[in-house]
């Protein structure tokens, strides 16, 4: 009777159990299509036993081969952007020296991309203000009074009338304050026309994806946690020395009554 009591018992369990598997965690039958939280949740389940299932070594390769997928990719859908650069000089008056030419170089290329230079710039250009102050950029150097003043765009001509529409900018803002400035602000050469994109080519991205997946490969090998071999053997587990004296002496103290 207590026999069959027990296998009642476990086919109950094995019903019920049965029941659970047919149904969703949240609350939805095994006919119903499982929601994307769920299939999301198996897929990271699969992707981490088939990870761990993987060996190490080729963690580095399917790392680099990725790389080089994802940049090839992006070499090949994103937009070639050209760039083209005009310089302006700034140059001393019979009231000023080298040196203060200088200074007032670096402040213009400062103030190349303020609003008030780039308000007669866009019209010049033919651009909104907030597509200079973007795609627009200036440089100057420690050495020379000279500013670059570089535009980027997918249009060549575009580029090249918004790096000369920069410059004549500043040429303009400096010639109406030549009479506090005592320089004069030429400019020296005008912006030529590119020929080819200054974006990396598909082949470079490729390049530089697969050099980047490798990278990030290695770091996840270095920072992966090691697993523990089978054929390792755990660490046996020791009585402490005290609770050992203290048995042995109990043991010796026994024998000396008996």
């Amino acid at each position: 009777m207590t026999t069959k009591t027990a296998d009642q018992k476990t086919a109950d369990q094995k019903t019920e159990r049965k029941a659970a598997d047919d149904t969703s965690p949240d609350g939805a039958s095994a006919g119903t299509p499982a929601r994307p939280k769920n299939a999301a949740r198996r897929a990271r389940s699969s992707a981490r036993a088939l990870l761990k299932r993987l060996p190490t070594w080729t963690i580095v390769p399917a790392a680099a081969v990725a790389g080089v997928a994802a940049g090839g990719v992006y070499g090949a859908v994103s937009t070639p952007e050209y760039s083209a650069t005009s310089y302006v000089l700034v140059v001393p008056t019979g009231k000023s020296d080298p040196a203060s030419a200088l200074g007032f170089a670096t402040a213009y290329g400062r103030v190349a991309s303020q609003v008030a230079v780039l308000g007669d710039a866009q019209v010049w250009a033919g651009v909104p203000v907030e597509k200079l102050k973007a795609q627009v950029t200036t440089a100057t150097s420690p050495d020379a009074p000279m500013i670059s003043v570089t535009a980027t765009d997918a249009n060549p001509a575009t580029a090249v009338d918004m790096a000369d529409g920069v410059a004549r900018a500043l040429v303009s803002n400096g010639t109406h304050l030549q009479t506090d400035t005592n320089v004069k602000v030429l400019q020296f050469s005008r912006a030529i026309k590119p020929v080819s994109p200054t974006s990396p080519s598909t082949p470079l991205a490729a390049l530089v994806g697969g050099c980047a997946g490798g990278l990030l490969g290695a770091l996840a090998l270095l920072v992966r946690p090691r697993r523990r071999r089978e054929s390792e053997p755990y660490p046996s587990a020791t009585v402490p020395g005290p609770a050992t004296a203290h048995a042995d002496g109990l043991g010796a103290q026994q024998e000396t009554v008996s």
